[in-house]
């Protein structure tokens, strides 16, 4: 029989492909939505149908709620899938979706209200008994707050965004004469990526172990707890990488974490896929930190392990059906995720954007490649820097990890620069690979090898063709004109690509590209060696811009400008 779905995916990249792989295998219609730079992307190609959000930013486009309901009302879907980031915890949208009369794939708009607030989070996860350490019932009102917690508590304290996630709007104290900026610039964040400034604190566990429970639930009131993930390798609080089943935790710990998951979602009600997740002390402590109400970046690690399609399934359960696995599965093998960015981990990760010259994924036994680009993308400055994922499964972690080795040598791309050099030497410390002494720090703090620095010049965005499309009822047609076709003359690749700055040894250069957002210094002032002289945005993230060196700092960029990696922002003489 004929399905007569048809889901719109109110997202981009390679959460959007994944969604449309699952609608191919279900018999289901797939929408795709598009931004300016993402025209040519690999989702929009797949897609039934693909519709332009007339605009280059989030907020113009995947953020845009009222011209994402528009448009699945002109093409007439009947299902809305989120994918993850972006509105998927949005009960605004949520709401928008059920009132106009379409099936929300994700958890009910009061079960994201409740577990998103953070605060409200912790209180469901007290009232069950899930284990939890020290934090204030209630949103702080000032900086203050912050510093009388840390005094009766002891440092080191987090403090955290009430309605943020993906580390946005964290920051961690380690000294009581750091916590007013660290409040403030928390309080800064978490407006500017969620729209909301309430912060609360909690102690913080120096060097635990990140470890979750993905829970899958029906609207029938039936839970499964699908297995245990670990995902400790961090930077900037963003996970990089991450394996399931959870290794070397005790029963006790594996119990605690699969009753007290369930007994969360049980409480708030949940539909749909989510994730509890926990922080691990190095003595076996284990404290509750928040929920995921939506299908997490990490969810194929979980899908190798139980044999289930977690995107199927939340399709599924938004069309009212039972649960297709009663009780949790026995893990069958290991399985590692490795999230491939457009980062420079030699430089502090700082994302890259650019077109892909070479992209070329690995394949073999064991591996599976999650990705939304191939040779030619762009990845655009716009959008999170996430371009694929390697995900390698194995009978066992050891030989899950041989092959992943296999893998990362086999995986090429050139263009813009990526993290393949960092996950290739994780797999050459005896931290990750043996004692599995990594932490959420570990990146920080632990790992020592020298990375080899990716050539950073402006990116090159210019194609050797002019790619253009026309959109006819969300169908595209594509015309494709040799690049010096309008050109007084042949252009030439170097002409295409701005010049590099000459640089010296007394420039100061921008960390990331972003947007300057404040000066810490004036113009003249002296300035030592690793003083905070400016604050720089990128993703809604703060970085903080160091002085490289002792001296008179010259500033050259204004507050507001945006700036690429490694463009002069000053001097320091």
């Amino acid at each position: 029989m004929m399905n007569t779905e048809k889901l719109l995916i109110a997202n981009r990249g390679e959460i959007a492909v994944r969604i449309i792989h699952a609608c191919r295998d279900m018999g289901i219609a797939s929408v795709a939505l598009y931004a300016d730079d993402d025209i040519g992307s690999m989702h929009v190609e797949l897609a039934d149908e693909a519709w332009g959000l007339a605009g280059t930013t989030a907020s113009e486009t995947y953020l845009n709620i009222p011209a994402i309901i528009e448009i699945a009302k002109k093409s007439k879907a009947t299902m809305v899938h989120p994918g993850y980031g972006f509105l998927s915890e949005r009960a605004e949208f949520a709401q928008a979706v059920i009132d106009a009369g379409l099936k929300w794939v994700g958890p009910s708009p009061s079960a994201i209200e409740k577990l998103g607030d953070k605060i409200e989070a912790r209180k469901i996860a007290a009232s069950v008994g899930a284990p939890l350490v020290q934090g204030t019932q209630d949103p702080l009102n000032n900086a203050d707050e912050a510093l009388e917690f840390a005094k009766q508590f002891g440092l080191p304290i987090a403090i955290k965004a009430a309605f943020g996630g993906g580390g946005r709007g964290l920051k961690v104290a380690w000294k009581l004469e750091e916590v007013q900026e660290l409040y403030e610039s928390a309080v800064r964040e978490a407006k500017a990526a969620f729209g909301r400034g309430e912060c609360f604190v909690e102690q913080y566990l120096d060097k635990p172990r990140h470890v979750e429970a993905q829970v899958i639930a029906d609207q029938h009131g039936n839970i499964v707890v699908l297995g245990t993930r670990d995902c400790s390798l961090q930077r900037r609080n963003q996970k990089l990488v991450e394996e399931a089943p959870a290794p070397f935790i005790s029963d006790e710990i594996y119990q605690q974490i699969l009753t007290s998951a369930k007994n969360v979602c049980q409480a708030a009600n949940y539909v749909g896929a989510g994730t509890v997740e926990y922080l691990l002390s190095r003595d076996g402590k284990l404290s509750f930190l928040e929920v995921n109400t939506r299908l997490q970046v990490e969810h194929p690690v979980t899908e190798e392990t139980s044999k289930v399609d977690l995107v199927v399934e939340q399709i599924r359960v938004a069309q009212g059906e039972v649960l297709s696995i009663k009780e949790t599965p026995k893990a069958q093998g290991h399985a590692i995720e490795f999230r491939i960015n457009a980062e420079d981990p030699a430089r502090g990760f700082i994302p890259a954007f650019g077109v892909l010259s070479l992209f070329e994924a690995p394949f073999g036994n064991g591996v599976r490649v999650d990705t939304g680009v191939r040779t030619g993308s762009l990845v655009s400055s716009h959008f999170d820097s996430l371009m694929a994922k390697l995900i390698v499964t194995g009978p066992t972690r050891e030989i899950a990890i041989a092959r992943a080795k296999r893998a990362l040598k086999q995986f090429k791309i050139e263009g813009v620069a990526s993290v393949l050099d960092f996950h290739r030497a994780v797999l050459n410390e005896p931290d990750f690979t043996d004692e599995f002494n990594v932490h959420t720090r570990w990146i920080e703090n632990d790992f020592k090898q020298e990375l080899k620095l990716t050539k950073r010049g402006i990116p090159n965005h210019q194609q050797p063709m002019l790619l253009s499309y026309i959109e006819i009822d969300g169908k595209l047609h594509r015309l494709g004109l040799p690049a010096g076709m309008f050109a007084q003359g042949p252009v030439t690749a170097n002409q295409a690509q701005s010049a590099e700055p000459e640089v010296s040894a007394e420039h100061l250069l921008a960390p990331i590209n972003g947007v300057i957002s404040a000066w810490k210094v004036e113009n003249g002032e002296q300035v030592t060696e690793g003083q905070v002289v400016a604050i720089m945005e990128a993703m809604k993230m703060e970085v903080q811009v160091l002085a490289h060196r002792s001296g008179t700092i010259q500033i050259s960029a204004e507050k507001g400008a945006t700036c690429h990696a490694d463009t002069v922002m000053g001097s320091i003489n």
